[in-house]
């Protein structure tokens, strides 16, 4: 085996390999020449966003025209204090991102996924787990803090989510609070 191959090492890659009656395979293929891509940051074309209710304390400003590149400002500053705000973002827009593609160095696949689904997918449910109540607000801030930064969102329709039912127990009631603050039964 090992004079094998030696032999194929020392040999003329167009001659027949030794003890074989085939050449090896040709590759006539021509390389092709590709030419890069550039990618334009969301600055030279900006993406169209969808612009969600804001909480009553801030609202949006646009760094250009009247719908590209929006940042969310406090309502609560003066017109001085807004336009000094808004000038100082425009100067370093380049800083900004409004897409994950923008973020140099952070690869898009490796903070997104998908979930492929079939069509014939069959729905497994599985209980809630109860959460440490120490751990359990730690945890809901680093969801806010994921939602607020867009990395992840709520979704609806989701066949993996189901809605809230009441089920009543046999034998019991539900009470519920009325529109005058007073605790009646659901029936």
């Amino acid at each position: 085996d090992i004079l094998l191959l030696d032999d194929i090492l020392n040999s003329e890659p167009s001659s027949p390999l030794p003890n074989k009656e085939q050449n090896p395979p040709s590759f006539k293929e021509e390389l092709k020449a590709y030419e890069a891509e550039t990618i334009k940051s969301s600055v030279d074309e900006p993406p169209k966003v969808e612009l969600k209710d804001l909480p009553h304390h801030l609202e949006y400003a646009f760094l250009e025209g009247d719908n590209k590149l929006p940042v969310i400002i406090a309502k609560e500053l003066r017109n001085v204090e807004k336009a000094a705000l808004i000038k100082v973002l425009k100067s370093h827009k380049q800083a900004i991102t409004w897409k994950l593609s923008d973020i140099q160095g952070m690869n898009p696949k490796f903070c997104t996924h998908k979930i492929l689904m079939e069509e014939d997918y069959k729905l497994a449910v599985r209980h809630q787990r109860r959460v440490n109540p120490k751990i359990h607000d730690v945890k809901k801030k680093e969801v806010e803090k994921l939602l607020d930064a867009g990395l992840i969102y709520p979704v609806s329709d989701s066949p993996w989510v189901s809605l809230v039912h009441y089920v009543p127990k046999k034998g019991s009631f539900t009470v519920v609070e009325n529109e005058e603050n007073e605790l009646s039964q659901l029936v």
